[in-house]
This record gives C-alpha cells, structure tokens and sequence, in this order.
C-alpha cells in the first residue's frame, strides 16, 4: 500500500486550511482565540537513522560514550538488512516531531561501511514523503572516522563512500565528527577534507567538534575557522551562500569572557552557526566529576546567556531520541525548552524570547496555553502545525478522571448492561429497561404536562 505524502487525511482538510493560516492569527490579535500561536519549530540538528534503538543496545553498563559506540555499531549493522525498519522508524520521528510542530530539520544520515547508502536512501525516501509537511534537509554525516588507523596518511573507505554520496541529489549538507579520529592531526585532516567537499558541491559544512570538558584539549573550532579562511569569501556571511554549523562544542562551556570575545572577533564575518544539545551533552559529558560535591557540571552551552550576552549566533536542538547517546527525552522542542529553563536558569521575557526564536513564516498553535512564556515553561499538549498556509498537523488528546460521571465510569454501565444480554433469565428485566421504561416515561411525562396544564 503507498503511503501518505503528508500528514493530511483528506483533501477537504486541506482546502479549508488555506485560510486556517491567517484566521487564527486575527483572533488571537483580537483576544478572542485563548490560546498560544508563535512560529514553528525547527530541528536543527537530528539524527533520523539511529533514533528508537534503544531496546536493541541491551542494558547499558557504563553509559558512556564508548560504549554508546559499540552498542549502536552493533544495532547499525542490521539497517541494511531491514530498510522496512528504518523506514518507520524515521518516519516515526517526522510525524512525532511535525504533530509537536517542527516544519523544518536538518537530519544527519550515516555514511560509512557499515551501513552503506542504506540511511541515506531512507532519509531522501523521508523527504519527498513529507515535502508538503516538513522540510527536511539532508546532511550526508559521517559519525565514524575517516581514517582507519592512527599511522593512515589519506582516508579510508568510510571517506570514498561520503564523497559519492554527498553528490546524490537532495543532499544538501556534508558533516563529521573530527573527535573520533585516532589522532588530533587526522581530526584537523578531518575538517579539511569536510571544507573541501562542501565548496566543491556548494553544501553546507555540519561539524560534532570539541565534544568533551577537558581544559588542556585544544579548541578546534579555530581550526574550522582557519580552514574557512582559505576559500576566500565562500564562508562569508555576506555572500549569502552556505553555512558552517559546529554542533555540540561543550569544550567552549570552560570559556572566560576574554575566550568569548577572542572566539567572536576569530569568527568575524564567517557564517558560523554553533547549535548546543542539551539533552545529549548533559546525558555524556562530566562523568568524571560524578563524586564532585556538586556532581558533573552543567555541560552544554549556555545558548539564553552566550545570545544575549555576546551576540553570537547559536541555538539549540534535540539531537538523539531513544538510542545510547541519549536515552532520554522526547522530540518536542518545547520540552526542550522547558528544560533549559531550568539548566540555564532563563526564564525572563528575553529568555524566552531568545528559546522561542523560530520560523514565523509557518506556525503553530498551542491550545489551551495564553501566553508565550507558558508555551516554553509549561507547553500544552494539544497543538495544530500549519505550514505554508495549510494545516499540516493536528494533535488532540483525550482527557477523563475516575469519578462519578467519568467516561470510564459510563463505560463500565454500559458493559454491566451488555454483560445481561448473555443471560436469559435476564431477557425481560432488559425489555423493561431498553424498551418499556423510556416509553411509559414519556406517557407519564405528557400526562404530568398536561395536568399542569
């Protein structure tokens, strides 16, 4: 059976969302709508390939990221084997994360010999499925090293495969993860050849770079900026062209002022985009200080402060759902923002005007929320998604209470009723009560009319 392209149910939705974009708005404007409308969410930085694997890495022993390695390489080498699952379970996250009301993620796909083009193949499956409900940009990641060994001079076979598939169309971002090179010369090594594939099929250039807490290890985010240097006005701002995004860089946390402010004048004009993931960085990094008196530190950038404060551009995103690298956490941006709330201790008018920063050309409406700053502390469940006009998304939920006239309790009559009807000996108090009862309350209730009358 062909699947839905969207998340419409039928073309009558559809026609009647055309006006269903402004119509919302205008009430809320007038104060007749009491609810929340503020601009779609985006997933910045997700992985649609490895995410609701959880149950398949077996008990986790240490929790850390070696071993969130090894348990997920081991899931990985079934994805070939079973693209039906991968299929779903991407597209489980997609529709999850568009009934919370993203219209928009960039999704990190794995390259390498383990899993092939297998990933890739689903994530621009994924893609043209949801077009009308979601954007979804398509960034061919390469999580394990390029370089086989310590002593390699040129890369692998991991590298070979991402160079092809970076020139598959649809795919609109290149990435790594230089931390996992054997050596720091080959994580530099590493950017390069990044940088160089993202100028020569004019990509955006996606790096999991300075993933760790350790103050001797050596920052190398100036290194990408270096690199970038080298093209010329290809990474400027200015020219409007493709991005560098470094996603994680808890090594920046350890920062003083003065390494903030040497960062942001190093960076200039480049088009440097930096994304915190709070869920992840918070799950893995500091275990080291887990027998500190205050335990492991708050080990994800401080995007409210380091906004505010530096004027930098940053965000934030949910990364992993359900897998080794983060086991927990849901694909709602608006938990997300909840919890960082309370991590960074931002709950002021401008906080939440910074966590809330979206696309305010697709919106959403939170039901039974009024204001924006209970969308981000305390976000509603119920939500409808809309997306270049149209309703793209629709989440309701069903609420009842154990009490006197609750449905559970209506059902349970209802069942005691039915529960009769296997009973012969039952058969006339039942006739009584379905057929006669209601017929002789409705004569007693015209005789009792009419003697008022």
């Amino acid at each position: 059976m062909k699947k839905e392209s969207s998340l419409f149910h039928s073309d009558g939705m559809k026609s009647m969302a055309k006006a269903a974009f402004y119509f919302p708005r205008m009430l809320l404007q007038l104060g007749i709508l009491k609810l929340t409308g503020i601009a779609s969410l985006c997933h910045s930085h997700i992985h649609l390939d490895k995410c609701f694997i959880l149950e398949r890495c077996g008990d986790l022993i240490s929790g850390d990221f070696k071993e969130a390695m090894e348990v997920t390489g081991i899931a990985k080498a079934a994805f070939p084997s079973n693209k039906e699952d991968l299929m779903e379970r991407g597209r489980k996250l997609v529709r999850e994360s568009v009934e919370c009301g993203v219209t928009s993620m960039r999704a990190h796909l794995e390259i390498d010999g383990l899993v092939g083009f297998s990933c890739l193949d689903a994530g621009l499956h994924l893609k043209e499925e949801f077009h009308s409900a979601c954007y979804i940009q398509i960034a061919a990641f390469a999580q394990e090293a390029l370089f086989a060994d310590a002593a390699d001079i040129d890369p692998g076979h991991n590298f070979r495969l991402l160079a092809e598939a970076v020139q598959r169309s649809g795919v609109e971002v290149v990435g790594s993860a230089p931390y996992v090179e054997p050596t720091v010369d080959q994580a530099k090594k590493n950017i390069t050849l990044i940088l160089d594939l993202a100028t020569r099929y004019s990509l955006h250039a996606d790096f999991h770079l300075d993933y760790n807490l350790d103050p001797t290890s050596e920052p190398l985010i100036y290194e990408v900026i270096n690199q970038a240097r080298k093209y010329g006005r290809h990474w400027l701002v200015l020219e409007g062209g493709p991005r560098i995004t470094i996603g994680h860089a808890t090594r920046l946390q350890l920062f003083t002022p003065a390494e903030w402010r040497h960062l942001i004048d190093a960076i200039g004009d480049l088009a440097i985009t930096i994304v915190g993931l709070p869920n992840s960085d918070m799950y893995m990094q500091g275990r080291q200080h887990r027998d500190n008196a205050l335990g492991a530190p708050r080990s994800t950038l401080r995007v409210p402060y380091i906004a505010s404060k530096y004027g930098f551009h940053i965000a934030m995103s949910v990364n992993n759902v359900e897998n080794a690298f983060t086991p927990q956490g849901s694909v709602d941006p608006l938990a997300l923002c909840s919890l960082a709330a309370a991590v960074f201790q931002a709950a002021t008018k401008k906080d939440i005007e910074i966590l809330m920063k979206g696309d305010p050309a697709d919106f959403l409406i939170v039901h039974g929320t009024k204001t924006l700053q209970q969308a981000v502390l305390n976000p509603g469940i119920d939500r409808t998604t809309i997306r270049n006009g149209a309703v793209v998304a629709c989440r309701q939920t069903r609420r009842w209470i154990a009490s006197r006239d609750s449905t559970l309790t209506q059902s349970r009559a209802e069942i005691r009723g039915w529960w009769y009807a296997l009973f012969p000996i039952s058969w006339p108090y039942l006739v009584y009560k379905w057929v006669l009862a209601p017929h002789v309350w409705y004569v007693l209730s015209g005789y009792s009319e009419s003697r008022s009358q």
